[in-house]
């Protein structure tokens, strides 16, 4: 079928608007129309050469649409159904078996290779060009995507688009790094470093929780303003001093856990100084150096029983998550519409711009 999507051909460039030719749906494959479609950091890193993403390519993972057609063996969703989708995962390996399909052994294949399991992708420009396609198991920068019927979750009519299409990957991050990732206890301590989108979700995470001191750490003051509306007990600016010191000035026996989403070396060593025994940290936040390291204390991280894990999409298991942050939105306790601003979809590339400059937390594209 003839569909339209924003190509990304070259490292650091404009994504162009282009028509293209999706094939399919196969056996195993759901063609569903785009109603929106989230900016993830990771569509950018895979478009600037980051990430084994053969370019030209349709990116693309957080898409929210309409199914018009099921392939062969189908039954999860029918043509008409609304869903939002996710990562792919295999089905079939141990992590996958296990409740835990974010650990997939298949994942980078699955997310950044681009084709089916015969070599065959579903993209091609309108004259027949082949695109690389099926990121993430969806390549939702267009108005029609091919994805699969494990990484379709079924959602409501009655939630915007534009909230339920952030959910297939950033906003189940960030929450789920709190809620199934660490799953921190009623009553702790959190710090959470980086107030953008996947941090924010992690701040109403613990409001969900019952977190009794949340802490934020953001050096823009709006982002911090809006931690506070979110549900934050302290935000600070890393500026301001060291941020161990600052942890202990409020809960002088540091906190029971927390989250980094920058991806910064610097900023993951000062989490540490700001634990309590035994306390944990989550990882979300990709470096920009893949060689990144940090130095680490071994003796007292040992003698503080320090757990430091990383954290691929929550931990989430899409089926069962994003229904329950659905509800969540729903009875006013995970207010995620604070978090979006919308863009035409043929506005893309103002889009990645004002994210770039701070402008916005996440940015949705939405077609008419």
């Amino acid at each position: 079928m003839e569909a339209f999507a924003a190509v990304a051909r070259e490292p650091h460039t404009e994504f162009t608007l282009e028509p293209i030719t999706l094939d399919g749906p196969r056996a195993g494959e759901v063609l569903v129309e785009i109603e929106a479609v989230g900016i993830c950091h990771t569509d950018l890193a895979a478009r600037d050469g980051a990430l084994p993403t053969a370019l030209p390519a349709v990116l693309g993972h957080e898409g929210c649409g309409v199914v018009r057609a099921v392939g062969d063996g189908v039954t999860k969703v029918s043509p008409g159904d609304r869903v939002a989708i996710t990562f792919n995962s295999c089905g079939t390996c141990p992590s996958c078996t296990t409740g835990a399909p974010s650990y997939c052994h298949q994942f980078m294949h699955l997310a950044y290779d681009g084709v089916r399991d015969d070599g065959t992708g579903p993209i091609t420009t309108t004259g027949g060009e082949s695109l690389t396609g099926l990121f993430f198991g969806q390549s939702s920068f267009a108005t029609h995507s091919i994805a699969f019927e494990r990484n379709v979750v079924k959602v409501p009519g009655d939630v915007p688009a534009e909230l339920l299409a952030p959910l297939g990957c950033g906003i189940q991050t960030g929450a789920g790094a709190v809620m199934r990732s660490l799953n921190c206890r009623p009553g702790s301590a959190i710090l959470v470093a980086g107030a953008g989108s996947v941090g924010l979700a992690a701040v109403m995470g613990a409001v969900v929780q019952g977190c009794a001191t949340i802490i934020a750490v953001e050096p823009h003051q709006p982002r911090r303003d809006l931690a506070l509306e979110l549900g934050a007990t302290h935000v600070l600016d890393p500026a301001a001093g060291p941020l161990a010191e600052q942890v202990r000035a409020i809960i002088p026996a540091g906190v029971d856990y927390a989250i980094d989403t920058s991806g910064v070396p610097a900023v993951i060593e000062s989490l540490v100084g700001a634990m309590t025994f035994h306390g944990r940290i989550g990882l979300i936040g990709v470096p920009a150096n893949p060689e990144s390291t940090i130095p680490l204390n071994i003796i007292n991280s040992l003698a503080m029983g320090l757990t430091i894990t990383g954290i691929i999409e929550g931990d989430s298991v899409p089926d069962e998550f994003i229904p329950e942050l659905i509800d969540l939105y729903k009875s006013g306790k995970f207010p995620l519409d604070k978090l979006v601003t919308t863009f035409p979809f043929t506005k893309i590339n103002d889009a990645v711009d004002a994210q770039h400059r701070g402008e916005v937390l996440k940015p949705v594209l939405v077609h008419d």
